[in-house]
């Protein structure tokens, strides 16, 4: 099920948004968030909502809602589906107008929500990507932009067509950035929890600060530090963090199998019931 607001109203199925000569169809000038409802609890919905306010202001863009009137637009959303549902919640602010500069007080908004199951605690594959993560000089990376995902999808084809999920990204410094479509942690071979330093070239999730949080209550120490790919071939786990699936483990990195193990276990089980408590 799709269920879109926009211009006042919500309607099912794929709602049609743009025309040919919108701004955010030929010059990518959109930005989005996701947030996630689950059997009616919607963790750190605000958050979400928040971040998608900023990311247009980074990228031109004025979102015509506040928080208080998205999260009212969602709620009310999630209400239409069954009560066991579970829902990815994506807020959409694109430019309508301008040449070359967007038009911000022009911005379209856009509210989807659809089912989504979580997807299952069985892992994933990956492999180092040959693609970087752009500088803060050379892209909106403060934002979550649309722009910013043509390098991602790249990293994801090219990933699987060398037989893998998921791709690790680095920097431009060549330390690991994150996952191409998730935040990344690890256990080094000595038992430390790390996860990449934020330095501006990748968004440092919310989710990823979220269970960063519960680990730490939980008494696991995650440090956060610059991060080389070479601490990735032999680390004891590899697991991500993002709004899609919460917490994964990766089960295979290269040629290496790897166990899901005790850390992305306790990381998935405080965050599972953290959402029941949300």
């Amino acid at each position: 099920m799709y269920l879109t607001y926009f211009n006042g109203s919500w309607s099912e199925g794929n709602t049609p948004l743009f025309g040919a000569m919108d701004h955010s169809v030929w010059l990518g000038s959109s930005v989005f968030d996701g947030a996630r409802s689950v059997r009616g609890h919607m963790p750190d919905l605000r958050l979400h909502l928040q971040r998608a306010i900023h990311s247009a202001e980074r990228v031109g863009l004025a979102c015509p809602y506040t928080v208080d009137e998205m999260e009212a637009l969602c709620r009310d959303g999630v209400k239409q589906f069954p009560a066991d549902a579970e829902i990815y919640i994506r807020p959409l602010v694109f430019a309508t107008s301008g040449l070359l500069i967007p038009e911000s007080d022009k911005s379209g908004f856009a509210l989807t929500l659809f089912d989504a199951a979580m997807p299952p605690f069985t892992g994933f594959s990956a492999c180092l990507s040959e693609l970087l993560r752009p500088d803060p000089l050379m892209a909106p990376t403060d934002a979550k932009a649309s722009c910013l995902y043509a390098n991602t999808t790249k990293a994801l084809r090219d990933a699987k067509q060398r037989g893998f999920d998921n791709a690790v990204v680095c920097d431009i410094h060549g330390n690991v950035a994150e996952f191409a479509s998730a935040n990344i942690f690890l256990v080094t071979a000595s038992g430390e929890v790390v996860t990449p330093v934020p330095n501006g070239s990748f968004l440092s999730g919310i989710t990823r600060a979220r269970v960063i949080n519960l680990l730490g209550k939980a008494g696991i120490t995650v440090a956060e530090r610059t991060v080389k790919p070479e601490e990735l071939d032999s680390a004891r786990e590899i697991f991500n963090t993002g709004n899609f699936g919460k917490v994964m483990p990766c089960t295979r990195y290269g040629t290496r199998e790897l166990p899901v193990g005790p850390v992305a276990t306790k990381a998935r089980e405080l965050y599972m019931a953290y959402i029941e408590e949300n």
